[in-house]
């Protein structure tokens, strides 16, 4: 079973007497439909499913439709507790307002209908939620699949990770690496940066944004101020929409840009960002190299590497509390800054990418007080441990 802390996490919760709304959200092909219908066949609990995929966008009355259903089979069921799930539930505009309506009618007339909701990350982006919703919601973040789970589902080597990601929909095509590409970039990225973050929040500039999830892609793992890629991307633009865009990335679960870490927090948010994708297999899509020659150009393979590190301490982190910074001054650089609670770990990659800058472990602890110091791969904690960990368990 896949994502087991988040099924037993779910499966406890329905358990629970009816108390709020439970909203799964993730990016494409993170396993939430899949785990939610694992948890319905578990639980004892009646249960109806289903989703706004041939569903018009502009029937926001489909919702009212499904919940009168759910409510005719609780009563059928003669049974104090039924479960509804609405999958994709971002595609239906205004669909806060709606949810609203139908659960505090259930609150107040006592019908112990409970409610989980599936949506795609840009769901996060939109603010009706938190302000709508406000004390209705749980919200379980669901990141993309780890080693382990590729490993297991479909006999991933390390290797193969670090090239082709943890999109389990892609899985069967890797060795027909041309489709593998065009499916990523058609089914995945396309669609998700093409349509989901459209759907949900305003875009001026959607040349922009593509631009800045390739650029992004392109140099992940490099500290760049917004300055400097407004000027690689030759746009007229400003760097507080370039900041917007990437958080809409973020949201999609596709691209983010860490802070440096400091004690100041205003000295954090003022940082340029170090870009991170949170799949590789966005690299390795866009970018012309096999995955035979990949492992040939020790760059190219080293940022591969870095990035995989990168994202699985961010995937792996979520809903943990963990938080992830970078450090860097002058030419001194610590790759990874974990943080939980009063702990702070400083984590340096030795993966055979070219070095940019010169280890800073030692100026780093000079500064801050560091519970570990952490070096991975050769002469460190080896890559291959390192990825069946949880980043948590590295305190």
């Amino acid at each position: 079973m896949f994502k087991r802390k988040y099924f037993d996490d779910i499966r406890k919760r329905l358990a629970e007497a009816r108390k709020f709304i439970q909203v799964l959200a993730g990016p494409r092909q993170s396993g939430k439909t899949t785990i939610i219908q694992q948890v319905m066949d578990a639980i004892k609990t009646p249960s109806y499913y289903v989703t706004t995929d041939a569903v018009d966008a502009s029937s926001s009355v489909w919702i009212e439709q499904q919940w009168e259903v759910a409510r005719l089979k609780l009563k059928e069921t003669r049974r104090n507790d039924f479960l509804l799930v609405i999958d994709e539930i971002q595609k239906i505009p205004n669909w806060t307002e709606t949810i609203k309506r139908l659960w505090d009618e259930d609150t107040i007339n006592k019908i112990p209908l409970k409610l989980v909701l599936l949506g795609s990350s840009p769901l996060l982006i939109q603010k009706g939620m938190t302000e709508t919703l406000a004390g209705r919601f749980e919200l379980i973040r669901i990141p993309h699949w780890s080693f382990s789970e590729m490993r297991e589902a479909f006999g991933y080597s390390l290797n193969q990770f670090f090239y082709f990601g943890g999109y389990p929909g892609a899985a069967p095509l890797v060795k027909e690496e041309q489709r593998w590409k065009n499916y990523v970039k058609d089914s995945l990225i396309e669609t998700t940066v093409s349509r989901d973050i459209f759907m949900m929040s305003r875009v001026d500039k959607p040349i922009l944004l593509k631009r800045l999830f390739e650029f992004g892609c392109q140099y992940s793992g490099k500290i760049l101020s917004f300055n400097k890629i407004l000027g690689q991307l030759q746009d007229a633009g400003n760097t507080t929409t370039l900041a917007h865009y990437l958080e809409l990335l973020t949201a999609a679960g596709m691209l983010t840009g860490l802070q440096k870490y400091s004690s100041r927090r205003i000295k954090q948010r003022s940082s340029s960002p170090k870009f991170q994708v949170l799949n590789t297999a966005l690299i390795s899509a866009q970018f012309g190299e096999s995955f035979r020659e990949a492992k040939l150009d020790h760059e190219f393979w080293g940022h591969l590497v870095e990035s995989a590190v990168g994202a699985h301490l961010i995937n792996e982190s979520i809903n943990s509390g963990m938080e992830i910074f970078y450090w860097r001054e002058r030419n001194r650089e610590i790759d990874f800054v974990l943080k939980k609670d009063d702990k702070i770990i400083a984590l340096e990659i030795k993966s055979g990418k070219k070095e940019t800058a010169l280890p800073g472990i030692g100026e780093f602890s000079k500064k801050y007080d560091t519970h570990k110091k952490l070096l991975l791969g050769k002469g460190g904690l080896e890559f291959k441990e390192f990825f069946v960990l949880s980043p948590i368990d590295l305190f």
